[in-house]
């Protein structure tokens, strides 16, 4: 089958990395970086071998190329997200803020702008892991904010009893909200304890998930504003009145 066929680098980590790009000299880079930092890698060259690997191989994380043959990046996600909840990374050009915009919006968990260090994409791995992984140690109870409960053990929302389908970076988000309920979180805060790293002027992925979060959660019962944006400041997911 060749280098791309499906192919896996066993190794004592648990970690399961899928790589979907069909640059095959950036990957083989990545792949042997990956599993000298532990993890296990799976490559696919181009989008629906990616889609494939997804159903096939169960990863942990996904790092997902935009521009690829046969499927594009974004029709991969697409078609991730319709049954899946596994965290996306996606890659895309330096300086095309609209590719990023449009996976964050399509439900990625994050981006890294080509060309990078591979130390990046390994802290963005590990930073969108951490979101997404089951969390115990009394962090079970149920949040509850009006019509909204959340349930961090099992990173579950539900709006008025019906469950709300999140990525795993929304649901950090929101819950992030959710524990500050009625007050501001400043947005650097949220680029920094939820995305893992610096607020800059030009990145948006919190505005994209919060326009994300404010969709699928929708306002409150009686029509007011469910997350409001203080201006210059951050964000306030608003406790309605008892």
């Amino acid at each position: 089958m060749g280098f791309w066929g499906f192919w896996t680098a066993t190794l004592k980590g648990v970690t399961r990395v899928l790589l979907v790009d069909d640059d095959a000299e950036l990957v083989n880079l990545l792949a042997e970086y990956l599993a000298r930092e532990g993890f296990q890698v799976t490559a696919a060259a181009d989008g629906e071998q990616g889609v494939a690997a997804v159903a096939d191989q169960a990863p942990d994380v996904v790092v997902l190329d935009v521009m690829l043959p046969v499927l594009n990046g974004f029709d991969v996600l697409r078609r991730i997200r319709a049954g899946s909840n596994v965290p996306v990374i996606m890659l895309t050009a330096r300086g095309d803020e609209v590719d990023r915009i449009v996976g964050l919006e399509l439900g990625a968990d994050d981006y890294v702008p080509k060309p990078f260090n591979p130390r990046e994409l390994v802290a963005r791995i590990r930073a969108v892991l951490r979101r997404a992984r089951m969390e115990d140690g009394g962090r079970t109870t149920v949040l509850v904010v009006g019509d909204l409960e959340l349930l961090p053990g099992a990173r579950e929302v539900r709006r008025g009893g019906e469950r709300v389908e999140l990525t795993g970076t929304e649901f950090s988000i929101l819950e992030y909200l959710a524990r500050s309920a009625g007050g501001v979180v400043r947005k650097e805060a949220i680029f920094r304890d939820v995305l893992g790293r610096r607020a800059v002027s030009y990145d948006r992925s919190v505005d994209v998930h919060i326009s994300s979060l404010r969709r699928k959660l929708g306002p409150l019962p009686d029509g007011g504003e469910r997350i409001k944006t203080v201006r210059g400041v951050g964000y306030q997911l608003v406790r309605p009145e008892p």
